[in-house]
């Protein structure tokens, strides 16, 4: 059993200031409008060398205007369902708050051990204030500033005694993560909702519903992976709100986290100027890449109609038509599944490394079938070739005038490397050296 604490309360108490400074890194976007995180968002922390993982969630409320209140409630109890300690935080600022009250009612009912923490006590007497809170019946109250981090450590020597092993330093090592990135709407968090078969993320038809990047472990075919579903990324003139350049930042951070981004396109929409910009920063990265195009059951089809879609895409493409495409519908769960393993087979494609025997006796006939053009009446001979001990494919080509290599030359031998040997969905470097 996992050690993994939960933090839960009312909006706008500074639980996510709490979990950023659990996990010593700022992954939870904070804002003082109420109900800024919505989905549950997971990180690591230690204490006292013990390691567990830290679930910030949603405000708890009731009877607001908000369309998300109820989808962010179900989220709160999954949570506090997962979890071997609660924390329940409350603002000493607004002092005890009728929610708070309701909410201690749900949270005493779930039988776990509970930690009250006071928020806001920046000064002696907001400590002393923080004494209303023995009201709710829930124990001993924790007076804490989550911003400045005093009384944090008081909190976690508490947390720490609930937990029975000594935890995993960290969960996520060596698993090849997944980013779903695209512009809103275009159905990231329903694909990781219908791979997963329960509400992981909250969906609705209002582009920008996912502001924070959100990972989940999953498994398929016995092996693991890590999927992160983030914000819907669009131009820079079209964000108005901080949030949204938030969320933004996260979706980039997801992206160069990453071994493998699905790029998911809205069939209804093609492949958009924004979504050329999501290449161009995972080749800039050297990710792994496919392309997902999404809602394909609201397109009117013929025999023809994927070949013409392909044709279209390959044209904006140009020179990147090694991108795998693949077409399918998240609501009507078509080629779901087809689409991880593609993911998963260009992430083994990215590792892929290829014997110097092989590679010579491919390349070296190719090249003497076409060599590269003499520049200045000098020959290019290249003699030698071999793939360099790098975390992505780079390949070495050894020759006697490595700077009279031009571009389009380039360019055939990369598609002929491609011909011989499986680089799908993987940028690969080409260098040119003295022999």
């Amino acid at each position: 059993m996992a050690n993994i604490v939960a933090i839960v309360g009312r909006p706008n108490v500074g639980k996510s200031t709490f979990f950023n400074r659990l996990v010593e890194k700022r992954q939870a976007i904070m804002d003082n409008e109420s109900g800024v995180t919505r989905d549950r968002h997971y990180g690591y922390a230690q204490w006292v060398g013990k390691f567990f993982t830290v679930i910030d969630t949603g405000g708890y409320v009731t009877g607001s205007e908000d369309v998300f209140e109820g989808a962010i409630r179900t989220q709160v109890a999954e949570a506090m369902e997962e979890a071997s300690v609660i924390i329940f935080m409350a603002d000493c600022h607004d002092g005890l708050h009728p929610l708070d009250r309701e909410f201690a009612r749900i949270v005493r009912s779930i039988r776990k051990p509970v930690i009250v923490v006071a928020n806001k006590a920046d000064t002696a007497e907001k400590s002393y204030a923080s004494a209303e809170f023995y009201e709710m019946g829930l124990g001993e109250v924790f007076p804490i500033s989550a911003a400045s981090g005093s009384g944090t450590g008081e909190v976690l020597d508490e947390v720490v005694k609930y937990f029975e092993e000594e935890g995993n330093e960290n969960p996520e090592d060596g698993i090849p993560k997944i980013a779903i990135l695209g512009r809103p709407n275009a159905g990231k968090s329903s694909f990781v909702n219908a791979l997963l078969g329960k509400e992981r993320t909250i969906v609705t038809d209002l582009a920008g519903t996912t502001r924070d990047s959100i990972n989940t472990h999953y498994t398929l075919f016995g092996q693991d992976f890590i999927l992160t579903d983030t914000a819907g990324i669009r131009k820079k003139s079209k964000v108005h709100e901080d949030i949204e350049f938030y969320s933004v930042m996260r979706a980039l951070q997801a992206l160069q986290d990453s071994d493998v981004c699905i790029l998911m396109i809205d069939a209804t929409r093609g492949l958009e100027a924004q979504d050329m910009n999501i290449i161009s920063l995972a080749l800039k990265y050297r990710k792994g890449i496919m392309v997902m195009v999404n809602k394909w059951d609201l397109i009117e089809k013929d025999s023809n109609t994927m070949k013409r879609f392909t044709a279209e895409m390959d044209e904006k493409l140009g020179q990147l038509t090694w991108i795998p495409k693949i077409f399918t519908s998240v609501t009507e769960k078509q080629r779901i599944f087809q689409a991880i393993e593609m993911a998963v087979k260009i992430n083994e494609n990215r590792s892929r490394k290829v014997s110097t025997s092989q590679l010579n006796e491919a390349m070296l006939s190719e090249i003497e079938h076409y060599p590269p053009p003499a520049l200045k009446g000098k020959y290019v001979k290249i003699k030698y070739i071999t793939q360099l001990p790098t975390r992505t494919p780079t390949i070495a080509f050894f020759c006697n005038l490595p700077q009279y290599i031009k571009e389009p030359y380039e360019r055939f031998l990369e598609n002929k490397l491609r011909a011989h040997f499986e680089f799908d969905g993987v940028p690969i470097n080409l260098v040119f050296r003295q022999k």
